[in-house]
């Protein structure tokens, strides 16, 4: 007898007959469920304080900024007082301290104003002692007190010999103190023509504006006090480049002067 048994064609096997690794089960699901379920989680922000702590906190706040006004509107009040009405126009915060800027630089121009006189005096010997045995006040440079850490001096203790000196090394006295944005500059040179407007050009040509302006005389010396603000576009970045951006001017002013004179 045959046998009646199904004959099975390798070539219509399944893969899985082969164990082929294409046709592998895929991964549980729930496996997967719980791996998403994990990145749905997420952790509360805790809560350092509570509301107690920080209502606290924000009265805490509230009285420093009181107080802090406060004292700023006591000064504003003592300082308007300092100054004539004149210089105060209105009562606001802006107009007290623009008042303030424009009577100290008054002030300052009228001790600079005496410390000229003063050495005039000095000079000539106009000044007297009540002791005989005391001997002449000894004269020295003019406007000192006004240059604590110039970086140019031209002086021989301070333009000593008739206030000038030969030095080639510099030409003025300039002292310049930089913060923030405001440039404070001195400047003691001899006088020349129109060395002022010339200046005055030369400091828009680098981008200093002036904001105050004070000049004195003493014989053939001459003092300025300048407030200038370094505007948008200034190359200048220190208070050193600020001195030797001015003595640069000083240095043509006197060349054109020199040459002015020989022709």
């Amino acid at each position: 007898m045959f046998d009646t048994a199904p004959f099975h064609d390798s070539s219509q096997a399944s893969p899985r007959d082969f164990g082929s690794c294409s046709s592998m089960p895929p991964p549980p699901e729930t496996s997967t469920a719980a791996a998403h379920g994990r990145k749905k989680r997420r952790r509360r922000p805790k809560v350092c304080k509570n509301k107690e702590e920080a209502e606290t906190q924000r009265m805490t706040h509230i009285a420093v900024e009181r107080n802090r006004r406060k004292q700023m509107n006591e000064h504003l009040a003592v300082l308007r007082s300092l100054m004539p009405e004149s210089y105060v126009q209105r009562g606001d915060q802006s107009s007290i301290v623009g008042g303030a800027i424009e009577f100290v630089k008054e002030l300052e121009h009228i001790l600079q104003s005496l410390e000229a006189k003063k050495f005039a005096l000095l000079e000539h010997g106009n000044v007297t002692t009540n002791d005989e045995n005391d001997q002449k006040p000894k004269i020295g440079s003019p406007f000192g007190q006004f240059f604590a850490y110039p970086q140019f001096s031209c002086s021989d203790s301070r333009l000593g010999n008739k206030y000038t000196s030969q030095s080639k090394a510099a030409i003025a006295d300039i002292e310049v103190t930089l913060i923030e944005t405001h440039a404070n500059i001195r400047v003691l040179s001899r006088r020349r023509l129109r060395q002022l407007s010339k200046m005055v050009a030369a400091f828009q040509s680098v981008f200093l504006t002036i904001l105050h302006l004070n000049v004195t005389t003493l014989d053939s010396l001459v003092l300025y006090s300048i407030s200038a603000k370094v505007e948008e576009g200034c190359q200048l970045n220190s208070a050193d480049d600020i001195a030797g951006a001015v003595h640069h001017m000083l240095r043509i002013i006197e060349e054109e002067a020199i040459l002015g004179c020989h022709t």
